[in-house]
């Protein structure tokens, strides 16, 4: 069987956390826009793509529908695919690199995607707060994209992150969710301030917090999570005479009654609800539950859950509209404290 010319154009990354059927639809965006592949040229089937590629025939298919979507592509029954513009209006590149893929990063991506609307090529890497493997990735990257989006989040080896990130052409940068110092020039960002979005949280939430004594934030030792959360807690409790602890681990740690506990990983949340569970106090009353992030569980949950959360949609957008506009604006992101049965 002869191997269509298409395929030397088509390479998936498999370190890519880009969906294959976006890789695929970009590859054959990016050889048009070369103009190594010509209009009306006739491109591989379904399953030529799908045996060459080692892809699901379904990737294909919604690789190839995409194309369709954006003018890219057309099809004749009976005859096959075939490029039917030349004429590609995607011009932008971005290299995103997160630190994770959780529901709330899930949701950044899926706002930016959507908030660019076919304006732009888009690739997603992650590099699991591993900063040996974020700097390999950007070294690795360093040419053919428009636009860097990064977020800057490590277990360790982070206070030398500035140093790489300082290699990428600011006029290309974005930094989000978090702002380290040390960057050097004019970039964009789109970012929280930590310190003061928890200060702020607990001061709207102080009419409930007054009907307990401790405040206790659970801050596993070995994390990602910035110190500013731990310095704007701290604070909090000083400005307003709340007692206060940090638990590193919430599984070796006694509930008592009159204490407020504040989650930010999902799973200390899971082991703090069957440790209240299992005890005669009730949530709500004897003891608070606060937890970072919104989730449509959390609504549920025990009634609902009180959280304390950016604005994950807004933070794609902001990162959409920085990309488009190619600004070097500073955007600080909403912070939003939701009451529910919980406290």
């Amino acid at each position: 069987m002869n191997v269509s010319p298409v395929f030397q154009y088509i390479l998936l990354d498999d370190h890519s956390a880009t969906p294959k059927y976006l890789q695929l639809a970009n590859a054959i965006i990016d050889a048009v826009s070369s103009g190594n592949i010509k209009k009306d040229q006739i491109l591989p089937s379904l399953n030529e793509l799908s045996f060459e590629l080692e892809i699901s025939r379904d990737t294909a298919a919604r690789g190839y529908n995409y194309l369709k979507e954006i003018g890219v592509l057309g099809s004749v029954p009976g005859k096959g695919y075939f490029i039917k513009s030349a004429d590609i209006n995607q011009q932008l590149k971005v290299f995103l690199l997160f630190n994770k893929l959780s529901p709330h990063k899930k949701i950044i991506y899926d706002s930016i995607v959507a908030s660019l609307n076919h304006r732009a090529a888009i690739e997603l890497f992650i590099y699991d707060n591993d900063f040996s493997f974020f700097k390999k990735l950007l070294n690795s990257k360093q040419y053919g994209y428009t636009h860097y989006v990064i977020i800057p989040h490590f277990l360790e080896g982070g206070e030398n992150a500035h140093e790489v990130i300082n290699t990428i052409d600011k006029d290309k940068l974005i930094l989000l969710d978090k702002l380290p110092g040390e960057i050097t020039g004019e970039f964009g960002a789109v970012y929280e301030n930590f310190e003061k979005d928890i200060f702020d949280a607990l001061k709207q939430a102080l009419p409930r917090l007054s009907n307990y004594e401790t405040l206790k934030i659970i801050f596993p030792s070995y994390s990602y999570f910035p110190n500013e959360i731990l310095e704007g807690f701290k604070n909090f409790c000083d400005t307003y005479a709340f007692g206060w602890k940090v638990v590193n681990n919430i599984a070796e740690e006694k509930i008592e009654k009159g204490d407020v506990y504040i989650n930010l990983m999902e799973d200390d949340l899971v082991t703090l609800i069957e440790k209240t569970l299992n005890t005669d106090l009730t949530v709500g009353k004897d003891v608070g539950v606060i937890s970072y992030n919104e989730t449509p569980l959390k609504r549920i949950i025990l009634d609902g859950i009180t959280t304390i959360s950016s604005d994950f949609k807004s933070m794609g957008e902001q990162t959409a509209e920085l990309i488009l506009n190619n600004s070097k604006e500073h955007v600080e992101v909403p912070f939003h404290l939701t009451l529910r049965s919980s406290l």
